[in-house]
């Protein structure tokens, strides 16, 4: 069965992470909604350190905070909730954020959902795989292009912001967006052992 058509579709934020593992059963809704929460807190701890960054000192600041500091943000989420998290797009600014096959399925999914008029704020995805002999769960939550993204990810960008750019990511493909666009996604994936 394609991978396509195990997308779920849901509103529902579960703000309770449940910190003893996940039942015998794999229960895919529960799992998801755990995972639903995990995304809703690495985006609002890396918003805020954009935000802070902006007030501070402008894109520029925005650039080198985003620059020095998602990583180790992905980094200490993942481990707080035992997952494995990173971002990816189809147009990634940093190569290590390029999707993998099963990954680039699903952004192209989520552009043609955005299309039909889906709201990309609760898009997501997520699966349970067999991936090397083990259960996996897998899950995407799409990132919407806002206004304060299109000042260094949109089609008219500042020369001073460009070269900021250039600077910090030379392979960067991060750029032409509109509003209301899937910028990219949030990929949360965890191995399922029983209890």
């Amino acid at each position: 069965m394609s991978i396509l058509k195990n997308i779920l579709i849901s509103s529902t934020i579960m703000l309770v992470y449940n910190s003893y593992g996940y039942a015998n059963d794999f229960d895919q809704n529960s799992i998801t909604n755990e995972a639903k929460t995990i995304s809703k807190i690495f985006m609002k701890t890396l918003k805020s350190e954009l935000k802070q960054a902006m007030v501070t000192g402008g894109p520029l600041n925005a650039i080198e905070v985003c620059n020095t500091k998602a990583i180790p943000i992905t980094e200490e989420v993942a481990r707080n909730y035992n997952v494995k998290l990173r971002r990816v797009s189809l147009k990634n600014r940093n190569p290590d954020n390029t999707p993998t096959l099963w990954q680039k399925a699903v952004l192209e999914n989520f552009d043609n959902r955005t299309k039909k008029g889906e709201n990309i704020k609760t898009m997501h995805f997520s699966e349970i795989v067999e991936y090397n002999g083990k259960k996996q769960f897998r899950f995407m939550k799409a990132i919407p292009t806002g206004d304060g993204c299109l000042v260094c990810h949109g089609a008219n960008i500042a020369p001073i912001v460009q070269e900021k750019l250039a600077k910090l990511y030379p392979e960067d493909k991060a750029t032409g967006y509109k509003k209301g666009q899937v910028r990219g996604a949030i990929v949360i994936t965890k191995g399922l052992t029983t209890n």
